[in-house]
């Protein structure tokens, strides 16, 4: 079976998200939808986060800039594994999060 060429590129991306994740997912994040991240001030805050699809933020691989719902500012934002976090620091996570779009 042959590939459009126009659909090439699509599939390599998609097969390269696809690996990104499921890479993530085993060394402990959990990408691929609500996600708990830390920005660069340590606030932690829940996201949408799905690799590729960005509304409201810029993506520089692992991690992105983007607007931090507890300290009120545009920050680096990285995804911390959940085995990383204490319960505190999931429920603190869990009352704050940014806006539901990816």
């Amino acid at each position: 079976m042959t590939v459009n060429k126009q659909l090439r590129p699509l599939l390599i991306t998609a097969s390269v998200l696809v690996i990104a994740t499921v890479a993530a997912r085993r060394a402990g994040y959990k990408v691929g939808g609500n996600t708990v991240v830390r920005c660069r001030q340590g606030h932690l805050f829940t996201t949408l986060w799905i690799p590729g699809v960005k509304l409201k933020a810029i993506d520089l691989g692992i991690v992105r800039i983007q607007h931090c719902p507890v300290g009120h500012h545009w920050t680096l934002v990285v995804p911390v594994r959940d085995a990383d976090l204490t319960d505190e620091e999931r429920h603190v996570a869990a009352e704050h999060h940014d806006i539901r779009i990816p």
